[in-house]
């Protein structure tokens, strides 16, 4: 355990391994791959004891690259109090830009904020605006835990991690491997030609023009919270938090609850 310059505890030292590029290289002995199997084992314990208790999020998505002022971070700093108002926790990938934005949004209205961080070779901080965070060092267990607590998506400008989280999420959604939770795309000048695109997909069949309504391609913020009121909080029946208890045996423990929280009424 070590502590941040704001003192709040790591779960373990943040040093980016090769682990997984090696793992990705092809097969290797037997022996090997069974110990990496069990790392990977364990990483997804520790990401299910700290996020079992988060309560229903939105996960949102965006670059670590824009900064305090620029248009999209102060964007997704609203949308991150505007779902933390609606009761939702606010996860995102835990880094700067977008997702610092997120998550201080949802500080500053009172909400819960949450991080997935990953572990690179060049060190990624946890932004200081969490409550609670996990350091994870393989990305596919990360993107697992980003989708399994979230009841809908909010993808705002980014680079290649966020378009791969984008589209992830929607063939997860258009197969039916998860339900059919809101996702919103927002920033329309930015993601005007990818819009193009997709629209071209249909043109080709390669997608079908009902896979276009997958998600809500906006700029309104107005426009994403009635989204998500509708297709998230009455889509699944979400109501306000019940008390759930912790097991201590398994070193779980319980953030606290705003007034707000939902609950979750079906299973996802």
């Amino acid at each position: 355990m070590e502590e941040n310059q704001n003192g709040r505890q790591r779960e373990f030292t943040p040093v980016g391994s090769k682990k997984e590029a090696q793992f990705l290289e092809g097969p290797h002995a037997r022996t090997s791959e069974g110990v990496f199997l069990l790392q990977v084992i364990r990483e997804f314990i520790r990401g299910f004891r700290k996020l079992h208790f988060v309560g229903p999020c939105i996960t949102v998505f965006g670059s670590a690259r824009f900064k305090e002022g620029h248009q999209y971070y102060e964007m997704a700093r609203k949308l991150g109090a505007e779902m933390a108002s609606l009761g939702f926790t606010v996860m995102t990938g835990g880094g700067p830009g977008v997702m610092e934005a997120a998550n201080r949004g949802a500080k500053e209205a009172g909400g819960r904020s949450i991080g997935c961080n990953i572990i690179l070779p060049q060190e990624q901080k946890p932004n200081p605006y969490l409550d609670r965070w996990v350091d994870i060092d393989f990305f596919f267990v990360r993107k697992v835990l980003l989708t399994k607590y979230s009841y809908g998506f909010i993808v705002m400008p980014g680079g290649y991690g966020t378009m791969d989280e984008f589209f992830e999420s929607l063939t997860l959604i258009q197969t039916a491997k998860i339900l059919k939770f809101p996702v919103a795309l927002v920033g329309t000048a930015f993601h005007q030609d990818l819009y193009k695109y997709l629209q071209q997909l249909v043109v080709a069949k390669t997608i079908d023009q009902a896979d276009l309504e997958l998600f809500l391609f906006t700029d309104s913020t107005d426009e994403v919270v009635d989204h998500f009121v509708k297709y998230a909080i009455d889509g699944f029946g979400l109501k306000k938090l019940h008390k759930v208890k912790p097991l201590g045996v398994l070193g779980e423990s319980k953030p606290k609850a705003s007034r707000k929280d939902l609950k979750k009424k079906v299973e996802k």
